[in-house]
């Protein structure tokens, strides 16, 4: 890993170092995987979802009612 590699665990800000185990990267540790893991779980994090519209204009009821 060169100097401009170098990129901090994005959980607890610490340096994730070529020693750092392959399986938690980008994270530091299993500890900071963990937590991120959780923070997902946990609904804490969420990806932004939009309404898609039917071919006729109209937005599409999941639930089936018209």
């Amino acid at each position: 890993m060169s100097p401009n590699d170098q990129r901090k665990c994005p959980i607890c800000g610490h340096l994730v170092t070529e020693q750092a185990e392959p399986r938690f990267k980008p994270f530091c540790s299993k500890r900071c995987a963990n937590v991120d893991l959780g923070r997902w779980l946990g609904d804490t994090y969420a990806i932004p979802a939009t309404e898609q519209e039917d071919e006729d204009g109209e937005s599409s009821d999941m639930s089936g009612n018209a």
